[in-house]
């Protein structure tokens, strides 16, 4: 039986911060479902998407009073983010309201040098200093969230298991230094770390090494996406694709593992149609799982 889900609690009008990707288009649907009619902050060099139907406004990454100024005309009292940021913003892309100057002069520094979830986090903080309620995206769209077990046909086998327990472990201890979210195992060895590339690159890094025969083992691989420890929930949570699992097969991969309630599945049913016609498996799990396998 599914877990009955609450209403978000929305203060005025919704304002979504958008990113790369056709995730913030998804959270824009959902809102509408919610009877909300969200308001677009679509990032500059970013966001690109079709926002035609919406209102919106292009700003910099880093031009908080341009926000700002927007969020008081809109009377927009809560704030999403999501969506993929390639470019962190520079010192010349920093616009920042007296407020911010004033009141969180660390969370500034932190938009510039800081790791992602540490740039995250200094963006929540700094909304909230404004008086914005800041919601994770997954509360408007809980529907995106992956669930426990397989989604599609296939579920992983003994060889798989012992793959995700070792890039289990390395995804945490990557997380704790607040590099990436993600890691790939073959073998029981871990032989790939997601850095600030991004996951479908490391999966080319992967594809590569498989090209060049230096992946030598009968077992094929699994990536394993999980929360930082201590992540900020309200942003970044990790996501799979159907470019994931596409990325993942070119890789030589048998499947992907991510974690369960906090992590997003984005176009489900392209993603479960994709896994099952390349015969990979997609899966959620707990942290609980981790372990030798049985």
């Amino acid at each position: 039986m599914n877990a009955v889900v609450s209403a978000p609690v929305i203060k005025g009008r919704l304002g979504i911060v958008a990113g790369r990707g056709n995730y913030p288009l998804l959270v824009a649907r959902a809102a509408r479902k919610l009877a909300q009619d969200p308001y677009i902050f679509a990032i500059k060099d970013e966001a690109d998407q079709d926002w035609s139907d919406y209102d919106t406004s292009r700003v910099g990454i880093g031009d908080l009073s341009a926000f700002i100024r927007i969020v008081r005309s809109e009377d927009i009292g809560t704030v999403v983010m999501a969506g993929g940021i390639s470019h962190r913003p520079g010192i010349r892309d920093i616009r920042p309201t007296w407020t911010a100057l004033k009141s969180a002069p660390q969370a500034l520094r932190a938009l510039m040098s800081g790791g992602d979830d540490g740039i995250l986090r200094a963006a929540v903080q700094m909304l909230e200093r404004h008086g914005i309620h800041v919601l994770g995206a997954h509360e408007i769209a809980p529907d995106l969230l992956g669930q426990c077990g397989p989604l599609g046909h296939r579920k992983p086998d003994r060889a798989d298991r012992a793959d995700i327990s070792a890039a289990m472990r390395a995804a945490i201890a990557l997380g704790s230094l607040d590099v990436g979210q993600g890691a790939v195992a073959v073998g029981g060895r871990v032989i790939a770390l997601e850095g600030l590339e991004g996951t479908d690159a490391m999966l080319s890094r992967v594809a590569g090494l498989r090209a060049e025969g230096r992946l030598r083992t009968p077992s094929r691989g699994v990536l394993v996406k999980l929360c930082k420890p201590g992540q900020e929930l309200r942003a970044d949570l990790p996501a799979v694709g159907p470019q994931t699992v596409r990325n993942a097969h070119a890789a030589g991969l048998s499947g992907i593992a991510i974690e369960a309630g906090r992590s997003l599945v984005l176009d489900r049913g392209e993603v479960i149609a994709e896994a099952d016609k390349l015969g990979l498996f997609v899966t959620g799990l707990d942290l609980s799982d981790m372990g030798p396998p049985p």
